[in-house]
């Protein structure tokens, strides 16, 4: 068991021992090694140090990115803390109905040109660098109703055509939440791409409604939609976040025609767009470590590190054990926090401010009876109404001075009644795991008593991350100034 460091007096509450665990809270502004604070009413409360031991691994839990979720697509090549990655996707477009009609007749129909536009929403990484990718058609059926994981294990289960439909894109990333003001558009936040000519004239005249467009089955067969892939040979370090589902992405076919009743000329436009409930899509994400800081600080077995390191998923996580805590005598516990800080990257200046850390890291449990993460029992809660209790628990990011920087990534993480639960019934003490989820699934179960009610419970985007984006390199448990630990203000019980 670890010992107990100098035991401190802070502040205490005046209020009954039924109100101390609400009263209490006002510690929580106290940083760890001020000065005494004189006790009140004769009631003394006391703080302590735990230890923790930390290591980092290879996360390779299957990760999905569902239809409605943000979907990325870009290069980071030049991470030296967490080498390179590559975000790929893959989707199908279809009418809002069948059979599907280009206006006016066949016979006067003039093509103009073929435009796929995605629905830009953020991005990740350094924005001052182009980023060049590549517009492919797909040559195989994709599953429509699968959602297929994001860090596929092997090669990509979808093949494309070797042939772009237009050249190399290259965007500036700068420039995308200008607005796009035209006859047809009044919108920003647009990534607008004119596709090749031939293509264009597939799309309007070759297909009609006594073909492609007859129905969404027969459609699919003709067209198997688009892939968007990342030039390898360029230099990018950024991921675009895009929306398949909402109105700014879509295949708009521009065209002009006449009327049978009139030879006057107008240009029209006819979109295509994804389906959140028929299209297939895909977003297909991978690392390469290799030469990366990281690489050298990754376990498939438990070990200790002074420095830790969590990715997004799909990426790593961190493996946290606090020897002696399953010896924790009775006492009443007003507040335990583990607390993680973020190691400046002074090496590389600047870079910090680029490859931003996760928004949220979660704290769970390993379940070795099931194999599986699991809930921090008592203290992570899902309410049917409001859903987790992520606000009062923590994980979100939040900054700090220390240790004679400005700002510093920081993680606490309130386990007070799990830590409870240990000192008073003699609770498990489970080794913790710090992970930066997107879409996550937790093998949950409610609070002591009602224990025995166990599911899974699914985590999504709104209040994890987006897939792969934020990366941080934390302190360890042995770190000499950016330590991780766990602080227990607690009152001994007479």
């Amino acid at each position: 068991m670890d010992s107990f460091f100098t035991m401190r007096k802070l502040l205490v509450c005046s209020f009954a021992i039924a109100l101390i665990f609400s009263g209490c809270t006002r510690i929580t502004t106290t940083d760890v090694g001020s000065g005494l604070i004189p006790p009140v009413d004769g009631i003394t409360t006391l703080d302590t140090t735990f230890s923790v031991i930390t290591d980092s691994y290879d996360d390779f839990d299957t990760i999905r990115v569902y239809k409605s979720d943000t979907h990325v697509m870009g290069a980071i090549s030049n991470d030296p803390l967490f080498g390179k990655s590559t975000g790929s996707i893959f989707f199908e477009v279809a009418a809002n109905g069948y059979p599907f009609f280009m206006a006016g007749t066949k016979d006067s129909i003039k093509v103009d040109s073929a435009v796929l536009v995605l629905s830009y929403k953020s991005a990740y990484g350094d924005s001052l660098q182009p980023l060049k990718f590549n517009v492919y058609e797909i040559n195989s059926l994709m599953d429509q109703f699968r959602d297929y994981p994001a860090n596929y294990p092997n090669a990509f289960p979808i093949s494309y055509n070797s042939t772009p439909l237009v050249p190399t894109q290259t965007i500036d990333i700068r420039r995308l939440g200008d607005s796009v003001i035209n006859r047809f558009e009044a919108s920003k936040n647009q990534i607008r791409i004119k596709l090749s000519n031939s293509f264009a004239k597939r799309m309007i005249l070759d297909y009609d409604s006594t073909n492609a467009y007859k129905s969404d089955s027969i459609f699919r067969t003709f067209f198997n939609g688009f892939a968007l892939i990342p030039d390898p040979s360029s230099p990018s370090n950024a991921f675009l976040n895009i929306n398949l589902g909402d109105t700014n992405t879509k295949l708009a076919l521009y065209y002009t025609t006449a009327t049978s009743a009139s030879t006057v000329r107008d240009t029209t436009v006819s979109y295509l767009r994804f389906n959140t409930q028929t299209s297939g899509h895909a977003n297909f994400i991978t690392r390469n470590r290799t030469g990366a800081e990281v690489a050298g600080h990754l376990s498939a077995t438990p070990k200790t590190d002074s420095m830790v390191y969590v990715q997004s998923m799909p990426g790593t996580g961190v493996r946290i054990r606090v020897p002696g805590l399953q010896s924790l005598s009775n006492r009443i516990i007003h507040r335990a926090e583990l607390i993680t800080e973020q190691i400046p990257d002074v090496a590389h200046p600047g870079l910090d401010n680029q490859m931003l850390p996760p928004r949220y890291l979660m704290l769970s449990i390993y379940d070795s009876v099931y194999q599986h993460k699991r809930n921090i029992p008592n203290d992570f809660v899902v309410s049917t109404l409001s859903g987790p209790n992520i606000t009062t628990m923590g994980g979100y990011i939040t900054y700090k001075s220390t240790q004679g920087y400005d700002q510093v990534a920081a993680y606490n993480f309130n386990i007070s009644r799990y830590v409870q639960g240990i000192a008073t019934r003699s609770d498990t003490a489970f080794n913790l795991i710090l992970t930066a989820p997107s879409n996550d699934s937790l093998y949950y179960s409610d609070a002591y008593p009602n224990t025995a009610s166990r599911y899974t419970w699914m985590m999504n985007q709104n209040y994890g991350n987006i897939v792969s984006n934020g990366r941080v390199r934390l302190g360890g448990g042995n770190h000499t100034r950016f330590r991780m630990r766990l602080r227990i203000v607690y009152s001994k019980i007479k």
